[in-house]
């Protein structure tokens, strides 16, 4: 009635006169309760003469029996929403309460009541409650005094931070609002089992951080307790402090720190010279970090101490000797200690490296051994790296460069010595130093490059060789000229020497050529490294294409080696330019056309029988060809991208081949055409799907109608596997991101159409189901109402002697993520989630097939379910767990290696993260893991073994009964042939012999 306008609030107060005078007390309760219901869901329709009446009504009662106070603090709790509140009853709201109740008497609910109670008048009384003055803030310490509940402190804890932030009166109450609060520091909480609240300890954790380290008022009082908490020997005590510290840094001044500087860095040096919890090592670092990043921002006055410069002189006096020491075994808590000071502010970084640096390089040249020399240019190395962060060297007070040639002298020197580890550190510090605009002179960069040059190409060990090329490509970007004009002539010229004179005996001819090999690879993959500048790229993309050209021409294994070395080198470049858009498309516009032209060339010489051109027609190299079209052809803005189909796709469909350079081929290019003779030219559409099925997706294909229809009949009738797979792949890709609408409906059903007879009979019929598993997988990804029908077939085809282990194997391909086409890098369409919709829909078939399936076919079932659990996000698949686990338990029986395999990648992370459904069939899982540890197949040994350590995971008390027997059973892979095994053997017995000891 009072919703509706037909009673008001006073008629209702007049009606329940009864209970509301009443002598019982239970009863002017339940009068009081049903009216606060009501205000509780009317109060936006009260009017200002009622809450007045209403408020003076409810402060009498709090003065009434303790049994009628929570339904008082209700009703008030409503008035205090309305908007219409008189001003200054919000004040004596609180008075009454402040003084008539006693709040940490009352049950949580009530006093959560009167926080809210209290957090509603701030937010929209603030000037009101500011007029109390100190009195407000009192009467809230008196509130909050001796709260233990969580879900109260956490409201709490935010009034008090609302107190200090928006500036409430403290008065003299500072110390006790602090005490009030720190009383909860460190935070000691367990959140119980099941807790319907959700509140975690960090929870509580994080909220009183916020309110200790609100105001600089705190400081005195909170500091010793920071340092007290530091010093004792609770782990969680001592990060709390540490963070709480690193915090209250970015509000404090020299003021607040100056009396506790000394402790504070006592306290932080012990801890990480002592510290074996790497944990409070980082905190510590943060917080020294955070203590000189504030005293670098304190303003001093003409009169004042420099409390920066004693504090860091304090820090060089504890640490710097240490670096000399010849033992080091303080060295690297004293470095860390010394970086972290100085990375604070420009201030330190100056005053701690014009006393550290020359030290170091002093001492680099005092010690000998690689071992000692690496320690100590890492130390360097963390120097500089804090100088690369702050970007150019300033010239008038920069101690690094009044150092740059006994720092160049130190990292030259490291890039000759024989240590691999010390290399690597010198070719780190080499690029940073680089980094560092104006530090590296012309004549440096020049011997940084031959540096580089001598270990890409001549380095034996590999490590330092690929360091040498990333740094390489790294330097590039800030070098492009030095590096264009002293790095790529080079490299062209040793990549176009050719194999050394002929040896005496055959085994030195064999390790000459061996060793050129190895050396025009290199040459390959830093000529790509150091393409990181368009300039760059444009002097090494023609010396990769012209020696690609030279090398596809001939038959041998080595020339198709070679040639897929080359292609890899030219999709890293590709990578390397897909964010430069002039890059991009230079690199497109000169190497597609290349490989096609090429392609075409050797295609056609095959049909005709001339010149042998066979490396650029193997699986192996269109294969590799395929990710540089692709990389070439994702990037491009859709101006370009249209202005190249209009080139590429005539030259499938109509043999326009006048755009390839060196366009005069003996035949015509016909790779959709009839005949044996054209098979070659047939292969070359893998190159086709390369380049459309990265197209973005409003880029718009000539001819694209006829094109599905010559890539549908090609992947149909195909003889050879590799051209049918790429055109259905290609077919597949153009489906997926074909628009909605009556053209996509009809080729969709000429595809079932030519599908559905090939999967009958014939000699296609594994043509037939390529076709079919990648149109299913291009609908699936866009959630086309099609694709429930093409994947009920494939469920269909499980029962299938014949085709059932490849369209089990089928249900990998569907939910796994496709290096080529059908992904999001090529613009696919991939609808979230879409793994997740194929679970659900399809599970429960594959379940009920199972059942009903003969034994002969059981096993396409399983391994079908196990594809798609393995590839299923775990989260998801730990609730459906339960339904599930009987099945992959009886899939571990099966004899087919892949569906064990596939289960038992399946089922390890399910023993992380469901120990308690997992430890349910702890009897069957410990006898199928330790079966298995004696498969045939390694790699099912090695996940059984993984398996059977993560067992360890369940509750101690559930596997001491399997103990003994785990710990025999698993002696016997300890003798293994294969290392792999023994490694995992020994890990998992270690574990299993630990279980149930003390302090597991």
């Amino acid at each position: 009635g009072v919703k509706d306008g037909r009673w008001t609030v006073l008629q209702l107060v007049e009606a329940l006169g009864f209970c509301l005078e009443n002598t019982d007390p239970r009863m002017r309760g339940r009068g009081i309760q049903l009216l606060s219901q009501v205000l509780l869901q009317c109060y936006s329709l009260l009017q200002e003469k009622e809450v007045l009446h209403l408020v003076l009504f409810y402060e009498s009662r709090l003065q009434d029996h303790h049994l009628v106070i929570p339904s008082v603090l209700q009703g008030l709790r409503a008035l205090s929403m309305c908007e219409v509140l008189s001003p200054g009853l919000a004040v004596s709201v609180l008075k009454a309460i402040f003084q008539e109740v006693h709040v940490q008497s009352l049950m949580q609910l009530d006093r959560h009541t009167v926080y809210s109670i209290i957090t509603n008048f701030m937010s929209t009384r603030e000037e009101e409650l500011k007029g109390l003055g100190a009195d407000f803030t009192f009467g809230f310490i008196q509130v909050m005094d001796g709260e233990k509940d969580p879900r109260n402190l956490l409201v709490a804890f935010q009034i008090v931070r609302d107190l200090i932030a928006k500036d409430y009166a403290l008065g003299p109450f500072v110390e006790e609002l602090f005490e009030v609060t720190s009383c909860y520091f460190p935070v000691d909480f367990t959140p119980p089992p099941n807790d319907p609240h959700g509140i975690q300890r960090e929870d509580l954790i994080l909220s009183l951080r916020a309110v200790l380290a609100s105001t600089p008022q705190f400081a005195e009082f909170l500091l010793p307790l920071l340092i007290e908490k530091l010093d004792s020997e609770l782990q969680s005590a001592k990060l709390d402090s540490l963070q709480t510290l690193t915090a209250c840094c970015a509000i404090y001044g020299q003021k607040e720190l100056q009396e506790f500087l000394p402790s504070l860095w006592s306290s932080l040096r012990r801890e990480v010279f002592q510290t074996a919890s790497e944990k409070i090592e980082t905190e510590c670092l943060a917080a020294l970090h955070a203590l000189s990043a504030c005293l670098s921002r304190s303003v001093l006055s003409s009169d004042s101490e420099d409390l920066l410069d004693s504090f860091l002189s304090s820090i060089l006096q504890d640490c710097r000797h240490h670096l000399c020491e010849p033992d080091m075994k303080l060295v690297w808590p004293s470095a860390k200690l010394l970086q972290a000071a100085a990375g604070a502010s420009l201030r330190t970084y100056h005053h701690i490296t014009r006393s550290i640096l020359p030290l170091l390089l002093e001492q680099y040249t005092k010690h000998t051994q690689s071992s000692q020399r690496r320690t100590i240019l890492e130390m360097l190395l963390g120097f500089l790296e804090l100088q690369q962060k702050r970007g150019h060297v300033e010239e008038d007070e920069s101690t690094l460069l009044s150092l740059q040639a006994p720092v160049c002298s130190v990292v030259f020197s490291a890039l000759t010595d024989p240590s691999v580890q010390l290399q690597l550190v010198g070719i780190k510090a080499l690029t940073v130093l680089g980094s560092l605009q104006g530090f590296l002179s012309s004549s440096d960069l020049e011997l940084v490059v031959d540096h580089l040059i001598r270990l890409a190409l001549h380095e034996e060990d590999s490590q330092s060789s690929e360091a040498a090329m990333e740094a390489a490509g790294s330097l590039a970007t800030t070098y492009p000229k030095v590096f264009s004009g002293r790095m790529v002539p080079r490299l062209e010229e040793e990549l176009q020497s050719g194999p050394p004179l002929r040896c005496v005996s055959s085994s030195e001819q064999e390790e000459s050529y061996h060793n050129h090999h190895s050396l025009q690879q290199r040459c390959l993959q830093a000529l790509a490294a150091v393409s990181t500048h368009t300039s760059i790229v444009r002097e090494t993309v023609p010396v990769l294409l012209q020696h690609l050209q030279k090398v596809q021409k001939g038959t041998e294994a080595r020339n198709t080696r070679d040639t897929v070395s080359v292609c890899q080198s030219l999709h890293r470049v590709a990578l390397q330019c897909q964010q430069d858009a002039e890059g991009c498309w230079y690199f497109h516009q000169t190497v597609v056309p290349c490989l096609l032209a090429m392609a075409v060339q050797a295609a056609m010489q095959e049909s005709t029988h001339t010149l042998p051109g066979k490396a650029l027609l193997e699986e192996e190299v269109l294969a590799a060809m395929i990710p540089v079209i692709s990389a070439a052809t994702t990037h491009l803005s859709p101006e370009l991208a249209a202005q190249s189909v209009s080139h590429v796709v005539p030259l499938f469909l109509d043999g326009e081949v006048s755009f390839l350079p060196q366009n005069s081929f003996p035949c015509s290019f016909q790779p959709f055409g009839d005949g044996e003779c054209l098979e070659a030219q047939r292969r070359l559409v893998a190159l086709l799907m390369a380049f459309v099925c990265s197209l973005p997706r409003n880029v718009a294909i000539p001819q694209q109608e006829w094109l599905l229809r010559e890539l549908l009949a090609l992947s149909c009738s195909c003889n050879c596997p590799f051209t049918a797979t790429t055109a259905a792949k290609c077919f597949a890709g153009l489906v997926n991101k074909h628009p909605a609408g009556q053209q996509l409906d009809e080729i969709l059903q000429l595809a079932v159409n030519r599908m559905e007879p090939g999967l009958a009979e014939g000699p296609h019929r594994t043509q037939a189901l390529t076709l079919l598993l990648w149109v299913t997988k291009a609908l699936v990804l866009r959630y086309h109402p099609l694709s429930s029908c093409l994947t009920d077939k494939l469920l269909g085809l499980l029962g299938d002697t014949e085709l059932g282990p490849a369209a089990a194997d089928g249900f990998s391909l569907l939910m796994a993520e496709s290096p080529d086409v059908l992904h999001k890098g090529c613009h696919a369409d991939v609808r979230i989630m879409f793994r997740q919709r194929f679970f659900t829909d399809n599970v429960p078939k594959l379940v009920q097939g199972f059942h009903g399936a003969g034994p002969d076919v059981k096993a396409n079932y399983l391994k079908g379910l196990s594809h798609v659990l393995n590839h299923l996000p775990k989260p998801v698949l730990v609730t459906e767990l339960p339904t599930l686990l009987s099945l992959l338990l009886e899939a571990l029986s099966c004899s087919d290696r892949v569906v064990q395999l596939s289960t038992l990648s399946c089922l390890h992370p399910l023993l992380l993260e469901a120990p308690q459904i997992m430890s349910l069939h702890v009897d069957t899982l410990v006898t199928k893991f330790l079966n298995l540890t004696s498969s045939p197949t390694m790699a099912v040994r090695i996940a059984a073994l993984r398996c059977a350590h993560a067992l360890t995971s369940l509750p101690t008390t559930v596997l001491l009964p399997y103990k003994g027997r785990v710990i025999r059973a698993l002696a016997k892979p300890l003798d293994d042939k294969k290392r792999l095994v023994r490694k995992e053997a020994v890990a998992a017995r270690g574990e299993w012999f630990l279980l149930g000891s003390p302090g597991r």
